[in-house]
């Protein structure tokens, strides 16, 4: 069982997939810093500091000892402008990754195989033959 256990580990995807998971949480702490670091400051300069985490609607008032009740729709909306900025910087990540890929397989197909060099040489050899 413990053979059975090594050979899956090593020959399958596991390996694979605990890389892919501590690269995306690494990847997850750079998107996270240019979230809070980078864009929430602009996005705060440019509303005019406006922190959506505090608003609520109460729905009942504290009493004594009891705490009021309230719709913290304020940290929701928060929520959901960190998530669209998060997923914008993921998109353009990806976008970018792709295009660089892209360019690397065009520059990868302009060069002609070894064969087809080879095969050109022959051709040219045939031609200047049959010109003499």
């Amino acid at each position: 069982m413990l053979k059975e256990f090594k050979e899956f580990a090593i020959k399958g995807k596991v390996l694979e997939l605990a890389i892919g998971v501590v690269v995306g949480g690494a990847f997850g702490k750079i998107v996270t810093s240019l979230v809070n670091d980078i864009i929430m400051p602009i996005v705060g300069g440019l509303t005019g500091g406006i922190n959506f985490t505090y608003l609520k609607f109460v729905i009942k008032e504290a009493n004594g000892s009891f705490p009021g009740v309230t719709l913290n729709y304020g940290n929701f909306i928060q929520n959901v402008i960190d998530f669209l900025i998060i997923s914008f910087s993921i998109f353009l990540f990806v976008k970018s990754i792709k295009k660089l890929k892209q360019q690397d397989e065009e520059s990868k197909s302009e060069k002609p195989s070894d064969e087809i060099l080879l095969l050109q040489e022959i051709r040219d050899l045939l031609r200047n033959q049959s010109q003499k």
